[in-house]
């Protein structure tokens, strides 16, 4: 079986594994800092120009859809990134299954389109939902192109597939809001977006897929493709469940109050988590039979993760009120409150994310199924408890279900992955205590000093700033952290 690898990197061999490793992270979080910044301005222009009905009506239909996109994808780019060998017929053949699931989908969603606008009561949806049906093709045609330059450790070609399709989605979407289009100009958005993707992605593998193949071996990437997407759709279930309830109970408009303030708090998670995603999976992956160097690569990579990550929901939280008000617009106020918890739970959800690189990397797919039928269910029952107190309540409820699972994931992985399960969790706890208390110093010198949005971010911004300096200088265990992730190039180069 021939073995898709790099001449310079036989399989098995680690050899500048540390600098590759780096020089991709850096490529990664560069390509991820201009995502963020395009997703970030077109969630400020779209919020300007679109309604919290728009994106409610939206919301509706990706709330159920969504799950899909897992179904679609099926596992199957993990398996392949984490496969220890893969050849060019089983790479041709996962090709042309992410397709033909991704057709399947597509035509179901569009056939299925009115009983999403009965289940809602709005007719409206009818459309979008058939427009939409189209990107689950586009995805899933995209699937094992975007696994191959992960697996290539090709991340700078991935990130010009991120920040391509996000920016000219971008463009169209706020052509057609400004043409007055409405909630139109988020579906636009998403299908421009999926189909640069595909064809940037396409060109940057530098790779045709051929005709499927019989008699080959696949047989362990549908066993552990299987088993992660049913984690998967467990955890989007979990994540999405409220915004079903909401739209159903309460209408498009509070349902786009409570989206706004979901994909703020998504925003950066996605931006940071996944690229560190693509990045660790594979370098992990190859270090399974190296426990000192697996374990220290896993532990600076959840430093790097959890700092970046709690630092910008700890200011988030603090900010919220002005923030919001002044880059989405005073029709948006009512939105903090519910940020603000949601972000307390997204703090929660960081700091346990390392437990899903340790499944993942080690083939752990059965493992994770059963903790997240554990987790998951625990997450989808404090959300119905929840719901019974409208959005804000169903925002309660997510953010104390993510704080539940956060130690049982340590306590999980150290058992069935023999993973650093204490060292995780303390990681993780230092951020928390550490960003928690930059947080509160800012929320109080604002709500004292500041009496405007402008001053509050004006008394704010240098108070959480100030804060951080001071526990630096006090807490040398924080301070140790802080130093990794400035030095954190030079630390995986030296490991190499």
């Amino acid at each position: 079986m021939s073995v898709t690898t790099s001449p310079a990197n036989p399989p098995g061999s680690t050899s500048g594994l540390g600098s590759r490793a780096a020089a991709g992270a850096a490529k990664t979080m560069a390509g991820q800092g201009a995502r963020m910044v395009v997703q970030f301005g077109g969630i400020i222009l779209l919020a300007r120009l679109l309604s919290p009905e728009d994106y409610g009506l939206m919301a509706m239909v990706t709330a159920l859809v969504g799950i899909c996109e897992i179904l679609r994808d099926f596992g199957l780019s993990s398996a392949a990134i984490q496969a220890k060998s893969l050849s060019r017929e089983q790479r041709d053949n996962l090709f042309w299954l992410n397709s033909g699931i991704g057709l399947v989908l597509g035509l179901i969603v569009f056939a299925g389109a009115g009983l999403i606008a009965d289940f809602y009561h709005e007719p409206r949806l009818v459309a979008v939902a058939q427009v939409m049906s189209v990107t689950f093709l586009l995805s899933g045609m995209n699937t094992q192109y975007r696994a191959h330059l992960s697996r290539e450790l090709q991340f700078g070609r991935l990130a010009m597939s991120d920040v391509g399709g996000q920016s000219l989605g971008l463009i169209a979407g706020v052509c057609a809001a400004l043409a007055g289009l409405g909630y139109w100009a988020l579906v636009i958005q998403q299908v421009v977006g999926s189909v640069v993707g595909l064809v940037v992605s396409a060109i940057g593998s530098r790779w045709l897929p051929g005709r499927p193949h019989r008699g080959v071996p696949m047989r362990s990437f549908l066993t552990f493709g299987t088993n992660l997407m049913a984690a998967q759709v467990l955890g989007y279930v979990s994540q999405n469940i409220g915004q079903v309830v909401i739209g159903y109970r309460t209408g498009a408009e509070a349902l786009g109050l409570y989206n706004r303030a979901f994909q703020l708090l998504m925003m950066p998670l996605n931006q940071i988590n996944a690229p560190a995603t693509t990045v660790a999976l594979p370098v992990l992956s190859k270090l399974q039979d190296e426990p000192e160097r697996y374990a220290a690569f896993l532990l600076r990579g959840q430093t790097v993760m959890v700092h970046i990550v709690v630092a910008i929901f700890a200011f988030a939280c603090a900010q919220a009120s002005p923030l919001i008000v002044l880059f989405l617009g005073e029709q948006w106020r009512a939105a903090v409150v519910i940020f603000q918890v949601l972000t307390v739970g997204g703090i929660f959800q960081v700091v346990a994310y390392a437990a899903y690189w340790v499944f993942l990397s080690m083939g752990l797919a059965r493992a994770q199924l059963m903790y997240s039928v554990v987790a998951r269910v625990l997450i989808i029952a404090c959300i119905f408890v929840g719901a019974h107190w409208g959005a804000l309540g169903v925002a309660v409820g997510y953010s104390i279900g993510l704080a539940l699972i956060w130690p049982l994931s340590t306590i999980w992985v150290s058992r069935v992955g023999n993973a650093p399960g204490m060292a995780m969790f303390n990681n993780g706890l230092r951020a928390i205590i550490g960003y928690g208390i930059c947080a509160l110093v800012s929320w109080l010198a604002a709500r004292q000093w500041g009496h405007t949005p402008v001053m509050e971010l004006v008394v704010g911004v240098p108070a959480i700033f100030t804060a951080f300096g001071l526990i630096c200088l006090v807490w040398p265990a924080f301070r140790r952290d802080v130093w990794t992730i400035l030095h954190s190039k030079q630390l995986l180069r030296r490991r190499a």
